[in-house]
């Protein structure tokens, strides 16, 4: 099946099939692993295919960018050595000194101390709102803003923003909007085709799926950009290994049918925590009155795995959950097979301490994996009780 053959079929055939062709001297069905640090030229300048050197360009990794740029309607796809370091070539890609840029007032805490503690020190400014209200990203955007960055759903909190609203708000104040679309994954959602001019992953989270591979990519249709991010991606060389990349097409072969399974127990887990005497609040924008469940329906195909609750009893009542399930795991990171569960605020977003974004104490966030979903009720029940 050729690139031009896939472009029309649905998702899951070009989850599986599209940037690679079985191998016309071997027939290998999966792309080869091509553990080569530099390429054999026919002559000073003859690359082959445009391979030199591995941290410029490696065929698997060019499978993966080809595949991810697919999935997302995009026609340009850049692989990186972790979600952070794609975000870090975005925001050097796109931000100058002076540059203002507009973040959620609920983002993923690693997003946040990089762009406070490390883009601050290089004359970029940022101003906070929230990701749901268009009206205060308008308020936001000031004649120096470059890039309105956008979580949706949100990590921690799960607020959605709506992304076509956004984006031309972005566009009418100058500035380009990039969607971290790691919590919906491309299979229950495309920024892209709502306006969007980059996209963001941690392929570590529900693209590789299986909690063995760090990774990101970035995702554009736009010629210019993704020049200016290919320049970072090798000039500065933060990019994953083939094996690495390897993992992540395997897990991506995949996504459809675990994102239906994420998103079926994540369901059924809101419906019991939802009635539960010790907690305070469920946070999902599946349920009819989340504040941005409209703009969910409107732009996911479904609600996913991700789930915030507030439990009652405030801080020491939160971890002591944490610490009492069994098959949820207590572990940082998300969206991969098996369930985990962590407090945010001691956590994945301790740095958010003390600023705009600080999230509740008494806040846990469950990424509900692909078991059984009566045994996910039993733990919970049971730390709960």
């Amino acid at each position: 099946m050729t690139d031009r053959d896939i472009a029309g079929q649905g998702f899951s055939t070009r989850a599986i099939h599209a940037g690679y062709e079985p191998d016309p001297q071997t027939g290998a069905v999966n792309v080869p692993i091509y553990a080569s640090s530099t390429f054999a030229q026919d002559g000073v300048g003859g690359m082959r295919d445009g391979f030199e050197y591995a941290r410029t360009g490696n065929p698997t990794r060019r499978a993966l960018e080809a595949n991810m740029a697919a999935l997302e309607g995009g026609r340009y796809g850049r692989a990186f050595a972790s979600g952070m370091a794609a975000t870090d070539a975005t925001l050097r890609a796109m931000l100058r000194p002076g540059d203002h840029l507009v973040i959620p007032n609920d983002a993923y805490g690693g997003t946040f101390r990089l762009i406070d503690k490390v883009f601050g020190q290089w004359g970029i400014t940022y101003s906070v709102a929230a990701v749901n209200d268009v009206d205060a990203v308008r308020a936001a955007i000031t004649p120096q803003t470059k890039l309105v960055w956008v979580e949706t759903p949100t990590n921690p909190l799960l607020n959605i923003g709506d992304i076509e609203a956004i984006a031309a708000v972005a566009h009418d104040g100058g500035a380009k909007l990039v969607v971290d679309n790691t919590f919906a994954s491309s299979y229950l959602q495309q920024p892209l085709s709502l306006g969007a001019d980059i996209v963001l992953h941690s392929t570590t989270k529900y693209l590789g799926g299986h909690s063995d591979v760090v990774g990101g990519i970035l995702v554009t249709d736009s010629a210019e950009t993704d020049e200016a991010i290919a320049f970072l991606q090798n000039g500065a060389g933060a990019v994953p290994g083939p094996f690495d990349v390897y993992l992540t097409l395997r897990g991506i072969k995949t996504l459809a049918v675990r994102m239906d399974r994420h998103s079926d127990n994540a369901e059924k887990v809101v419906e019991f925590l939802g009635t539960h005497a010790k907690i305070e609040k469920v946070l999902y924008p599946g349920l009819p009155d989340h504040p941005g469940h409209a703009f969910a329906a409107k732009q996911m195909k479904r609600y996913g795995g991700m789930v915030s609750v507030l439990v009652a009893g405030g801080r020491a009542a939160a971890q002591d959950l944490c610490a009492r399930t069994t098959v949820f795991t207590l572990a940082e990171s998300l969206g991969g097979i098996e369930s985990l569960i962590e407090h945010p605020a001691a956590m994945t977003h301790a740095s958010t301490a003390g600023s705009l974004l600080e999230v509740p104490d008494n806040l846990v966030r469950l990424s509900v994996g692909i078991e059984d979903a009566d045994d996910l009720i039993g733990d919970l029940d049971r730390a709960l009780s």
